[in-house]
Parts: structure tokens; C-alpha cells; sequence
């Protein structure tokens, strides 16, 4: 009896041994394989493509300088700043400076009466009136002395007469042009009590220190001047980089106020000199000058030290994304259902320095021909645009 329990038992077991591995066969070849699709592979369609205006390029090699990156001002050399006065003081007349005007060479600054003027202009005048008849006498004595009519005496005093009031004459036309008169027009008989100031150079107001009504000593300045016609840029190199520098080395810099807009100047000038805070003024001319440059503007400048052959790319075609930089590199161009489809991949680089518009870069994956990639040259954010949009969506480029 238990010879054909254990044998049933047997049987039993065996069945569903059975029934469990086909069971388990079956669903292994029912299972559908899992597919992983690369998820920095990003898909456009043809009409995405051309209402992005995307474009295709490649990565090229091109000759690009090594820049050191410093920074520094808009400034002008000692002789360029001018400080306006009046050896004669006087009272202002006529003002409209303020400061930060423009101005140019000739423009009237201010004019300033004084009472003395007009009797400075009466003694030269009066010196003037005295000049043909001092001199007829001088001539007439010096003849009548040649023949031995006149004493020697008489010659002498009409002589010293007659210096004396050349003395006199060139004394006051040199104080006269001190101030500020023309002394031929005094000369025509125009006397006038004011005197104007006209701007000697052209350039900007940078402090005015009076206003009309008051009264200006001799050593006081009226104001002061800065001229724009020999505007530089004053960079700061440290003494590490100081034998990096030389004459003539281009110059890339750009205002805090337009950091996109570069502009150039060039080395003329390193000083000699290492201050306390280990570093040395390097003064830069400008390429050309911009009516939107002021002294004492801060500036970020980029000082070119070598140049070397490197790849580059459009600044544009460079994306940030999750802390990196990438590029987008078309992988694949194919149909599908009777449409043009894209594939781009995201290539990771390493940016370098740029220069009019292009990056030097570097791949990090060195095992990818860089010379084989075709990148997104123009519209790259548009493609990052639809990479994020996928992974908002959970899904992929595909």
C-alpha cells in the first residue's frame, strides 16, 4: 500500500514540475526584449529643421591667438588733462558748462569781466598814440646829432623816449594776449571789460568749480578739461605674466556696460615699474576712438600673447546644459515615411578662448574624429530647446 502511495505521490509531483518549467519557457519567449535608446540622441523633423532655421557646418581649424585675460580702465596721459584760469581774476559772466559736457577746440567756456581790463587796454592804447611821435622825434634828434646841430643830450632822451614806450608797447600787447585780447583789435579802437575763454582742445568738461556771479582769484581754476584725442586703456598685468607682454600685441577689451561689444587697441607702452601689489601698468592705443568712451570707465580686456593653429567652432553652436558644454553633432540622416528625419547627438567639449565669433574647443571623448563632425553651426538652442522638452516628457529623441 505504501509502494503505490509513494509512486502516485511520484507521478504527482512530477507534473507539476513540468507544468511549472513550461510555464516558465513560455514566458520567456513571450517576453519582449527591452530597448534602451541613447538618451542625448535628439530627433527633427524636416519641417523643425527648416522653421529653425538650423544650419550644418564643420568644425574648423583656424588660427587663433593666446589670450591673457586682465583687466583695467579708460585713461588719458597727465598731459591730456587741462585745468582752465585766469591770471587776472575777475568776475564770471557767461557760463554753461556743467560737468560731462563735450566740447569741442575753439568752443566758447565762460567769460569773465574785470574793470582792470579796460585800463590795460587804455595804457596800450595811449602807448600806441605815443609811438609815431616818439619816433618822428628819435629820427629828427638822431639827424640834427649826425650833423652836430643838436647836443647829444637831446638825441639821448628822445632815444630813451622812444625804447622806453617799444618797451612799454610790447609789455602790455604780451599781457594783453595773457588774458586773452587780440591786440590788433584793441588797436582798431575795440575796448571791451570781458574776456572769453575758449577750449583748447577737444574733449570733455570733467569738474566745473564756479558759477556766473562769482569771483575768480588768479590762482583759482575755473575748471577742469580732459582731452579725448589721445584716449588709451590702462591695463593691470601681474608680475607672473608681466614676460608674456610685449610691444605691439593686440589688444581685445570691452566696457562693463556693452561686455559683448569688443573693440580693439594695441601695446605701446609696459611699465617698468612693479607696484606693491605685484603688478604693472600696461597702456594700450586705441584702434579707433568711439564718441562712448570716457576716462575712468572700467574695461575687461584680453591681451593676445601668441597665436597657434586650433579648432573652432561658431560661438552660437556651443550650448550649456546641466553644467557642461556640448555641441550637436548630426549622426544620422534618414527617411521615415516618406519625410526627412535628423538625428544629433550631444558631444561634450572643453571650451578655450574665442576671438571674432569662434571657440577654441576641444572633444572630451579623444577616440571621436573631430575632423568627421558635422555640427549645428546656427540654432543650437533650439535643438537643446527640444532635448529638454524629451526628457520632460519621459521619452526620447526617437
Amino acid at each position: 500500500m505504501n509502494t503505490i502511495y509513494q509512486y502516485i505521490i511520484s507521478i504527482f509531483s512530477i507534473s507539476i514540475l513540468s507544468m511549472i518549467v513550461v510555464s516558465c519557457s513560455s514566458k520567456t519567449v513571450d517576453q519582449p526584449e527591452e530597448h534602451h535608446e541613447d538618451e542625448s540622441s535628439i530627433e527633427l523633423t524636416q519641417a523643425q529643421f527648416e522653421q529653425a532655421n538650423i544650419q550644418i557646418g564643420a568644425i574648423e581649424k583656424r588660427v587663433m591667438g593666446s589670450e591673457l585675460r586682465v583687466s583695467g580702465i579708460i585713461d588719458v596721459p597727465p598731459q591730456s588733462n587741462i585745468s582752465i584760469n585766469m591770471p587776472y581774476g575777475g568776475f564770471v559772466k557767461y557760463t554753461d558748462m556743467l560737468p560731462g559736457t563735450s566740447v569741442k577746440k575753439g568752443q566758447l567756456l565762460v567769460t569773465i569781466e574785470n574793470p582792470d581790463f579796460i585800463q590795460f587796454q587804455q595804457d596800450y592804447l595811449e602807448g600806441l598814440a605815443n609811438q609815431e611821435y616818439l619816433k618822428a622825434e628819435f629820427e629828427r634828434q638822431q639827424k640834427l646829432y649826425d650833423e652836430k646841430v643838436a647836443s647829444g643830450k637831446n638825441f639821448q632822451q628822445a632815444k630813451s623816449a622812444y625804447f622806453a614806450n617799444e618797451a612799454r608797447i610790447n609789455a602790455m600787447e604780451a599781457r594783453l594776449k595773457m588774458i586773452g585780447f587780440n591786440p590788433s583789435k584793441i588797436g582798431e579802437g575795440k575796448v571791451i571789460s570781458y574776456v572769453s575763454i575758449y577750449a583748447p582742445v577737444t574733449g570733455q568738461v570733467r569738474e566745473v568749480y564756479t558759477n556766473v556771479g562769482k569771483y575768480i582769484n588768479p590762482q583759482d581754476v575755473i575748471m577742469d578739461l580732459t582731452s579725448t584725442e589721445d584716449l588709451h586703456v590702462e591695463l593691470t598685468v601681474y608680475e607672473n605674466d608681466i614676460p608674456l607682454i610685449k610691444e605691439g600685441q593686440r589688444i581685445r577689451f570691452a566696457l562693463a556696460n556693452t561686455p559683448d561689444l569688443w573693440r580693439e587697441a594695441e601695446v605701446f607702452l609696459v611699465g617698468s615699474g612693479v607696484r606693491e601689489d605685484r603688478s604693472v601698468t600696461v597702456h594700450g592705443h586705441l584702434k579707433e576712438k568711439d564718441d562712448d568712451l570716457m576716462p575712468g570707465m572700467y574695461v575687461s580686456a584680453k591681451i593676445e600673447t601668441g597665436s597657434n593653429e586650433t579648432w573652432a567652432v561658431p560661438e552660437e553652436s556651443i550650448v550649456r546644459y546641466g553644467g557642461k558644454h556640448y555641441l550637436f553633432a548630426l549622426s544620422n540622416k534618414r527617411m521615415e515615411n516618406g519625410e526627412t528625419m535628423f538625428d544629433f547627438e550631444m558631444v561634450e567639449v572643453n571650451k578655450g578662448f574665442s576671438e571674432d565669433g569662434f571657440t577654441q574647443i576641444t572633444l572630451i571623448d579623444s577616440s571621436i574624429n573631430i575632423a568627421s563632425i558635422e555640427l549645428v553651426t546656427k540654432g543650437a538652442f533650439t535643438v537643446l530647446a527640444k532635448a529638454k522638452n524629451t526628457e520632460e516628457e519621459g521619452g526620447h529623441g526617437h
